[in-house]
């Protein structure tokens, strides 16, 4: 945790926190205030060491997936990042008792990303320009087939396991990763698990990033500290 010497706690912390924000933390600290607001500290330090990390991973993941994508669609007048109503054409699944198009989502965030950036720029600007969520859902059981199979399996070790391997931790580091960028507690989260899934998608994807991430990450040093507290 900060080892810095903060201002005493006072209104001023509830005033910034708000009253049920800061009421996690003052029950994590047994109603001790000053313990609340070093705990808040440590969750800041923690969450910017997940973001950490987990941007390396999403960088790696979209550029690895970008790169099956393409491979597949080399010798096409058209790059895929524009091709969203191709690539994501209409595909009707019965979910609920509705019929429903699974590629909707998929079609409109491509689409989306490339309004924001000029015709004339390249792939890349594209590709930035999409969210953690649209790489994520493309390991979904949804796309096996359409995307899965026809092109991410490239992406990894021959064997690699969709489900277990890949789509199962995608989906946990994503709700990690929404719950970081929306400033949530994390003090009740296992976040020594979390870091071993990186580190795994990451070493998936590229061995010597996974060892790059394990050796570069403060998250366990951080959870470490606290238990010390």
């Amino acid at each position: 945790m900060i080892h810095l010497d903060p201002p005493p706690s006072g209104p001023w912390v509830e005033s910034w926190l708000s009253k049920p924000r800061l009421a996690k933390y003052l029950t994590a600290a047994d109603g001790h205030p000053q313990r609340a607001l070093r705990l808040y500290e440590w969750n800041s330090q923690v969450s910017a060491a997940l973001m950490r990390d987990l941007a390396h991973l999403e960088i790696a993941l979209r550029n690895a997936y970008a790169e099956a994508i393409a491979e597949y669609w080399a010798g096409r007048s058209v790059d895929w990042t524009r091709s969203a109503t191709t690539l994501f054409a209409p595909l009707i699944r019965n979910r609920n008792g509705r019929r429903v198009d699974i590629n909707t989502q998929h079609r409109e965030q491509l689409l989306a990303a490339c309004a924001r950036v000029r015709p004339t720029d390249p792939p890349g600007k594209v590709i930035a320009e999409l969210p953690f969520g649209f790489w994520r859902y493309l390991s979904s059981a949804a796309h096996e087939k359409t995307v899965w199979v026809r092109y991410l399996h490239r992406a990894f070790p021959p064997g690699a396991d969709r489900k277990r391997d890949v789509d199962n931790s995608a989906a946990a580091l994503n709700r990690l990763r929404n719950r970081v960028a929306h400033h949530e507690p994390l003090i009740d989260e296992d976040l020594i698990a979390a870091s071993r899934r990186i580190i795994r998608l990451a070493t998936l994807l590229n061995n010597r990033l996974g060892q790059y991430v394990a050796a570069t990450s403060a998250v366990v040093y951080l959870v470490r500290q606290r238990e010390e507290e």
